[in-house]
């Protein structure tokens, strides 16, 4: 099997790829009788040409002859190339209306597309992902933003910074008053945030010590749900409750709110579950929170402020607390400043490439190896010209015309 690295598409380019040339190194000669790869030119790789090629591996200008083509974010529809088999991030299984025109392309040029959200073991979680570094980032930027409003410390961007070491180093400079940082969520996003958090050396307290005592030092709390969702008849709480039926439940999350100085939301939300607090609360003297790092950037989401993406190059803006009015990043000090980047892992693209191949390498190559893999079937959105049976709820998506 020939297998491709594909040069990143979609604009603003992404600089992260699913392999590193040591990890294509180490697999060509691990899979020298069964595996070849081949990597398409790109001047905008965090590893350059240079990198792969001193590694060995053959660096084309035509990736059309491998068999299956490995990219991270979406492929332009224009690039597509007919009869291949890929594997990306397509953002097409929650029916995205602005990636309908991709999978419907995809079924046009015969495409078989698998998709790294839907790789799954036995359990149904999730083996690849690049979560872990979103939250890494997502806690560097709200950090660096809340140094730039406050004034009190100014850190490097962490796209400027070569790679995780020397974004730890930066974490030195962080001189932070006794503030409370509240954190939602306790998987790979939430994790990679409390690893900063921890790094800085900002101490974890619970939940009702945060609500209920002074600190002479910055400390952070975790939320899980069950610490800001209670159930409308009686204030109870279940978790499988929660997850089948969210439309039950509603928000008691604003008590956090008042007490806390930054949130760092990295929780997955549901769309029927209730919002962490509602715009209109900003208003209030009453709510404390200045510095919002949306690390789940659900646009109108849990988090109200988040009514847009910021962008890499332009990470803040803030919102105005009477009239929710965008304004440009620390424009008032009096305002909400909000991070909301989608693509936060790709500030960080070495590190993020590099754990992102480990996965592949342990959950993705074993599969490609099978004759026949429950694995990859289930990963398989297209084939043959038609949605698989896995996916087939994405018909009236598909068949839905272009505005």
């Amino acid at each position: 099997m020939k297998i491709g690295l594909i040069k990143e598409g979609k604009i603003p380019t992404d600089r992260r790829v699913p392999f590193t040339p040591k990890q294509l190194s180490h697999l060509s000669e691990l899979y020298k009788d069964t595996l070849s790869f081949y990597v398409e030119s790109s001047p905008f790789r965090c590893f350059s040409d240079d990198e792969y090629i001193q590694e060995g591996i053959e660096v084309v200008g035509d990736i059309s002859f491998c068999d299956l083509l490995m990219g991270v974010k979406e492929v332009p529809v224009s690039q597509l190339i007919p009869n291949k088999s890929y594997i990306f991030f397509s953002h097409t299984i929650k029916e995205q209306p602005h990636n309908r025109k991709l999978l419907q392309t995809v079924l046009e040029k015969n495409i078989t597309l698998m998709d790294y959200e839907v790789l799954k073991d036995e359990k149904g979680n999730r083996t690849v992902a690049f979560g872990h570094w979103a939250g890494i980032v997502g806690a560097y930027n709200g950090l660096w933003a809340y140094g730039k409003k406050s004034g009190l410390f100014d850190l490097k961007r962490a796209m400027d910074c070569f790679d995780k070491e020397e974004l730890d180093q930066e974490l030195g400079k962080v001189q932070l008053p006794p503030i409370k940082i509240v954190v939602t969520g306790t998987g790979r996003v939430g994790k990679g945030v409390v690893e900063i958090l921890e790094h800085v050396g900002i101490r974890q307290v619970g939940p009702k010590e945060l609500l209920l005592q002074y600190f002479d030092e910055p400390v952070f709390t975790v939320l899980s749900t069950e610490e800001y969702y209670r159930r409308k008849t009686d204030g109870g709480y279940e978790r499988h409750e929660l997850y089948s039926f969210p439309e039950r439940y509603e928000s008691h999350f604003l008590k956090f709110a008042e007490v806390s100085d930054i949130l760092m939301a990295a929780s997955y939300w549901d769309p029927r579950a209730p919002k962490l607090f509602k715009m209109e609360d900003i208003r209030s003297e009453e709510f404390s929170i200045s510095v919002m790092a949306d690390i789940t950037c659900d646009i109108n989401g849990s988090i109200p402020t988040t009514l847009k993406t910021s962008t890499i190059l332009h990470p803040i803006y803030d919102i105005e607390r009477d009239n929710f009015e965008v304004l440009p990043a620390f424009g008032k000090q009096t305002s909400i400043s909000v991070m909301a980047i989608d693509n936060l892992p790709t500030e960080l693209p070495r590190n993020a490439s590099e754990d992102f191949g480990n996965q592949l390498i342990h959950h993705l190559i074993p599969e490609l190896l099978k004759e026949e893999s429950k694995v990859l079937d289930k990963a398989t959105i297209a084939k043959e010209g038609d949605l698989t049976i896995e996916f087939i709820f994405l018909r009236d998506y598909v068949n839905t015309p272009e505005d």
